[in-house]
């Protein structure tokens, strides 16, 4: 998070055999329609063996297209990667270094960000400063950037270490708790709110950071837009953080843990 692929869309029409027939075209024709309108960009729908998937491995129905449409447009879409934390981890040690420690914003927006998390009573409890009964940790270590960078999870496990920028210093406390539970959150499987047009958040060019390897699936129950300050996990972060949870990003974790 720092501060401010292409695949084909195949017409029904080419594989009537394969689809089913017009019915089965009319209701793909459809599908791809809502998912435009939702949101989702051209390159990023597929139609494959005569069903219309999303985010290359997420299949999605005509009627889950349509309650895509049903929306009060204050609540955003959220992702997740393919793998997720397993259940069997209940406890995750956040260790900050030394030197991460020494800057008091970032060690406050730490302990902000784990209570974002603990409030809301998920499968896992973060913890600071432990080495005891870890069902694995996480290393809050510092950067040069004006941001933050972390990874997705791997066999079951968070991603091992979280990089926040020491120029965070400058910002707010609550600037600090975004950015932190930002890169957390992608420890624990949360792709990008707005991957599929990164401009949302950053401006600028439009830009879609695709499905790539680690997948980019709707997290069921977040069917709208991204919008700017809608989500914690939008790609990039204004001066104006409070570092709080939206109604998005609560459905979203409590949907997955």
């Amino acid at each position: 998070m720092f501060k401010k692929a292409a695949v084909l869309v195949v017409s029904c029409g080419a594989l009537l055999t394969g689809c089913g027939g017009t019915d089965a075209q009319s209701e793909n024709e459809e599908i791809v329609s809502n998912l435009k309108d939702a949101g989702f960009p051209a390159d990023d729908i597929q139609v494959i063996d005569g069903a219309v998937y999303v985010g290359r491995d997420a299949h999605v129905t005509l009627e889950a297209s349509r309650e895509m449409l049903q929306t009060d447009g204050k609540t955003q879409e959220q992702y997740r990667t393919t793998n997720l934390v397993s259940s069997s981890v209940t406890k995750i040690c956040i260790n900050p270094t030394s030197t991460f420690n020494s800057y008091s914003r970032l060690s406050q927006g730490l302990d902000l960000a784990i209570e974002n998390y603990n409030q809301l009573g998920l499968s896992f409890t973060l913890v600071r400063n432990s080495t005891s009964g870890c069902s694995a940790t996480i290393v809050a270590q510092t950067s040069t950037a004006t941001g933050g960078s972390s990874g997705f999870p791997s066999g079951g496990k968070p991603y091992g270490t979280i990089n926040i920028g020491t120029p965070l210093q400058s910002y707010s406390v609550d600037v600090n708790e975004h950015v932190i539970t930002h890169e957390i959150g992608h420890t624990i499987g949360f792709r990008h709110s707005d991957y599929y047009n990164r401009a949302i958040s950053c401006g600028g060019t439009a830009t879609n950071e695709g499905a790539s390897t680690v997948g980019a699936i709707l997290i069921s129950g977040t069917p709208s837009t991204a919008t700017v300050g809608g989500s914690v996990m939008n790609s990039c972060f204004r001066s104006t953080e409070t570092g709080e949870w939206t109604s998005s990003d609560k459905t979203a974790l409590n949907a997955l843990y």
